[in-house]
């Protein structure tokens, strides 16, 4: 089954870069729990995240579980139909390659706005990575509080566009520096050159679901949104 509403990319079309990273979560309370401790993997409302999302229209075909670190298929672009979604209890995520972007737009903020207003007391955490000659990040942090940080563009590279405030986002998570050091997060550092991704990762703390072979998500062939596919083209072929 293949998804061919909105492209116009044959399904077999090589895929041009790559992606690392491309995780948006929604962590809801307790956020001190530890990952390997979160209740099994639920298919059913791991779909219904999927398909709430603003990069997919609908879930077309369950394509089964997998652990969270195998990585989203990439090579063609009926790959790039598939998601990864994860419900572990109040733990939500989604790896998708629709919010891999080089910099012309942001979807990953796009989409954590969009769940900032559905989860207001959660912590909204997204990292994405594309590699592409270089390599372009995209990573949010948004608190409960209102605290938020989002740092976008090519590593080591002008312009890096950084918006919200890290250092509310360390203060509010009362992050010590030691804890910043061993993270290897250094905001003395042109921005460019800290890594974002780590901070998010810390903002999500043991809870982090995406570091553990046993954490199962579930596999999706999704319709996406036409704006997500008309970006994804312009990505991954053009």
């Amino acid at each position: 089954m293949t998804n061919t509403d909105h492209w116009t990319s044959a399904p077999d079309r090589t895929v041009r870069g790559g992606m690392g990273l491309c995780h948006l979560t929604v962590a809801q309370p307790p956020f001190d729990a530890d990952a390997r401790d979160l209740p099994a993997q639920d298919p059913a409302a791991a779909r219904a995240f999927a398909e709430s999302c603003p990069s997919v229209e609908e879930v077309r075909e369950d394509i089964g579980p997998r652990s969270v670190l195998t990585p989203l298929p990439s090579s063609v672009r009926e790959d790039l139909d598939i998601v990864h979604a994860g419900a572990w209890g109040g733990m939500l995520s989604i790896a998708d390659p629709a919010f891999a972007t080089d910099g012309n737009h942001e979807p990953l903020l796009a989409a954590a706005t969009v769940l900032r207003e559905r989860f207001p007391d959660a912590r909204i955490v997204g990292r994405v990575a594309y590699h592409g000659g270089g390599e372009h990040t995209e990573d949010v942090v948004w608190l409960p509080d209102g605290a938020m940080f989002h740092a976008s563009g090519w590593f080591g590279d002008e312009p890096f566009v950084v918006s919200g405030d890290p250092q509310a986002v360390i203060a509010s998570l009362e992050l010590k520096r030691w804890q910043l050091d061993n993270a290897g997060v250094d905001l003395r550092e042109d921005a460019n050159e800290v890594e974002w991704a780590r901070l998010a990762g810390l903002a999500l703390g043991p809870s982090d679901p995406w570091g553990w072979e046993e954490i199962r998500t579930t596999a999706f062939r999704v319709r996406h949104a036409e704006d997500a596919v008309r970006a994804m083209e312009a990505l991954y072929f053009v």
